[in-house]
């Protein structure tokens, strides 16, 4: 229940953080593009935009104010996002139609976004304690990349793993195995299923992501590239390999083993 809440929020922040990245966008290009990727971290930014919700009322702040309020959220960055945010208001000296509407509504978003962004990490708090509690908590935590939100959702999902039979059964139960794409008689190769768990997909994608600064799970992606699949692909496969370890971790109750790295060889 409380991960599914965490979920719901999830999606309300991605809503929220759409909606400012449009309104940035359409009153003040150049002040989105040094705003836009830093807005749910770090909050110096939001509480930027809670406080000035327009590019005039940024600048008439002043240098000086702007570092004084974002030290303390941001203290390594706070000079040199100031900087960047006054070079990009220095790119635009038109005011779009609009800007001083947006003035209301950016504040608002901000703070709304600020309060999400903050039941998210009491939420977090109280999984990982849940999560800590569980006896397979050591045994998924174990492995790279798996983190207290996505070792939850597996947790949720799989459980012991004794329902699925196989790590064949468990990565079709979570849309990782590849469906074949048939055509009358012929086979035209595989593709990504649809189907399948997208919960508990995702959480698999996501774990994958996070796990690239593993050399082991680096080397296995990298190999995938180098056979010539893009990023989406090459964190499917990585994915789908680590089901088949999560699957024989749970089955064993045993920890993950750091594999030794083999180094990818180039193609000629």
């Amino acid at each position: 229940m409380i991960v599914g809440f965490d979920d719901d929020l999830a999606g309300e922040a991605t809503r929220v953080a759409n909606r400012l990245h449009g309104l940035l966008t359409q009153i003040h290009p150049s002040l989105e593009r040094v705003l836009g990727p830093r807005l749910q971290h770090p909050p110096a930014v939001l509480t930027l935009l809670e406080r000035f919700g327009s590019p005039a009322q940024i600048r008439k702040a002043g240098r000086r104010r702007l570092v004084t309020l974002l030290r303390p959220k941001a203290p390594r960055m706070a000079e040199w996002l100031v900087g960047d945010i006054f070079a990009a208001l220095d790119e635009q000296t038109v005011t779009v139609p609009g800007t001083e509407a947006a003035a209301l509504i950016v504040p608002s978003l901000a703070n709304s976004l600020t309060a999400v962004l903050d039941q998210r990490k009491l939420l977090a708090g109280r999984i990982e304690e849940l999560l800590e509690a569980h006896p397979l908590s050591k045994v998924l935590t174990s492995m790279p990349g798996v983190g207290v939100r996505t070792g939850a959702r597996i947790l949720i999902e799989v459980g012991d793993g004794s329902t699925f039979p196989t790590a064949g059964h468990l990565a079709a139960y979570a849309g990782l195995a590849p469906a074949t794409r048939n055509s009358g008689s012929s086979i035209r190769g595989e593709q990504p299923s649809r189907r399948g768990n997208k919960q508990l997909k995702r959480a698999f994608f996501l774990s994958a992501f996070a796990a690239l600064g593993d050399p082991a799970s680096r080397a296995y992606y990298d190999k995938k590239i180098a056979q010539g699949k893009h990023h989406t692909q090459a964190l499917l496969c990585l994915a789908r390999r680590r089901a088949d370890v999560l699957f024989a971790m749970l089955r064993d109750g045993t920890f993950y083993e750091p594999q030794p790295v083999r180094a990818v060889a180039p193609q000629t």
